[in-house]
C-alpha cells in the first residue's frame, strides 16, 4: 500500500513538474505593469523581465527611482510614476497604460508597491498609522486592479498580488499583517471571478526578505518611533526592556538567504510566463518550512509559540 502511495505522489510531482515548465509563447510581445519599481522585488522583477524580452511598465514613486531603473534597462522598458493611494495618479497611470497597451491588452499586473512600517504591539499605534498601512499595501491595490482589469481582461492575462507569510499567520501587531490577510481575500474571490474570463490571479507569499524596507535601521527606527509617540501608561506597561528584546529577537530573525530576492522574483516571473502558474507562490525556506506549516496548526499552539518564544512586556501576569 505505502509503495503504491509513493508511486502516486511521486507521479503528481512529476506531472506538476511537466506542467510548470511549459511557457507562454510570444512573450516578446506581451506587455507587464509592475508597481514600486524603485527598488526591491519590483526593480529587480522589471529587469528581470526585461531580459526575457517582454514589455515591461514599471511604476515609480519618484522620479529618481524612474531614472535609475530606465539606466539599468533596454530600450523597450518605460517607467511611470505612481502614488497608489492617489485616485488621481492611478487614473492617469492606467490611461497611460491603455495607451501602450493599444488592443493587444495588459498580459500581466504585478502589484507589488507596500510598506511593512510601522510594525509594533497594537496599543503603541495610532488610528492613522493603520490607515496609511491599509491605503498602501491594500486599497491602492484593489484601485490599481480595478482600473486595469478591462485590459487584463483583454488579453487573458495574469493578475499576480504580493502578499506575505503574514497574510496567512499574525505574528505582529499593526497594520501590515491585516493588509495582507485583505490580500489573500481579495485575491481569492477576484480568481474564483475572472476565471470565466480566463485571467489567472496568483498570489505570492513571501518569508522575510532584506530589502530598503526591511533592513533592521529601518525596522527597529519604525519601533523607536511607535514606543516614543505610546502614552506613559503604556511605557509602564511594557517597559524599555521589551523594546530592546524586541529588536533583538527581529534581528535574530534575518535569515542567510533574505538578500537574495531572486528567489522572489523567480516566483513572479513564473506565475507570468508559465501557461500553468501555482494560485500561491511561497518564497524563501522559511516560509516554506516554518511560516506555512505554522499557519496549518491549531491556534492554541501559535499562541503558546508566540507566548513563550516572544518578549514580555514588564507588567505580564
Amino acid at each position: 500500500m505505502w509503495l503504491y502511495l509513493a508511486v502516486l505522489v511521486g507521479l503528481y510531482y512529476l506531472l506538476r513538474w511537466y506542467r510548470e515548465r511549459q511557457v507562454v509563447s510570444l512573450l516578446q510581445d506581451k506587455f507587464v505593469f509592475i508597481t514600486g519599481c524603485d527598488s526591491g522585488f519590483g526593480n529587480l522583477l522589471a529587469r528581470q523581465l526585461d531580459l526575457r524580452g517582454l514589455r515591461v511598465l514599471a511604476a515609480c514613486l519618484t522620479e529618481q527611482g524612474a531614472e535609475q531603473l530606465r539606466n539599468q534597462t533596454s530600450d523597450r522598458l518605460e517607467t511611470v510614476i505612481l502614488d497608489v493611494t492617489k485616485t488621481e495618479s492611478i487614473a492617469a497611470a492606467a490611461e497611460w497604460v491603455k495607451e501602450r497597451v493599444g488592443d493587444r491588452g495588459l498580459w500581466g499586473l504585478v502589484n507589488n508597491a507596500g510598506i511593512c512600517t510601522p510594525m509594533a504591539p497594537n496599543e503603541w499605534l495610532t488610528k492613522q498609522d493603520f490607515v496609511k498601512m491599509l491605503d498602501v499595501n491594500l486599497l491602492g491595490m484593489i484601485e490599481v486592479t480595478l482600473s486595469l482589469l478591462p485590459l487584463v481582461r483583454k488579453a487573458r492575462g495574469r493578475v499576480v498580488n504580493v502578499s506575505s507569510v503574514m497574510g496567512r499567520v499574525s505574528l505582529f501587531g499593526g497594520g501590515y499583517c491585516m493588509s495582507k490577510y485583505g490580500v489573500e481575500a481579495f485575491s481569492d474571490s477576484l480568481r474564483r471571478e475572472l476565471s470565466y474570463f480566463g485571467v489567472k490571479v496568483a498570489m505570492i507569499e513571501p518569508g522575510y526578505f532584506m530589502t530598503n524596507m526591511t533592513s533592521p535601521e529601518v525596522f527597529n527606527g519604525s519601533l523607536q518611533a511607535s514606543w516614543d509617540q505610546a502614552s506613559p501608561e503604556i511605557k509602564e506597561l511594557y517597559g524599555e526592556k521589551f523594546v530592546a528584546d524586541f529588536m533583538k529577537t527581529s534581528n535574530l530573525l534575518t535569515p542567510s538567504w533574505s538578500g537574495n530576492l531572486s528567489l522572489m522574483t523567480n516566483c513572479m516571473e513564473h506565475a507570468l510566463t508559465s501557461c500553468h502558474p501555482r494560485t500561491r507562490y511561497s518564497a524563501g525556506w522559511d516560509a516554506k518550512f516554518f511560516y506555512l506549516p505554522v499557519s496549518y496548526m491549531p491556534t492554541f499552539l501559535v499562541d503558546l509559540m508566540m507566548y513563550w518564544g516572544a518578549p514580555r512586556p514588564a507588567k505580564a501576569l
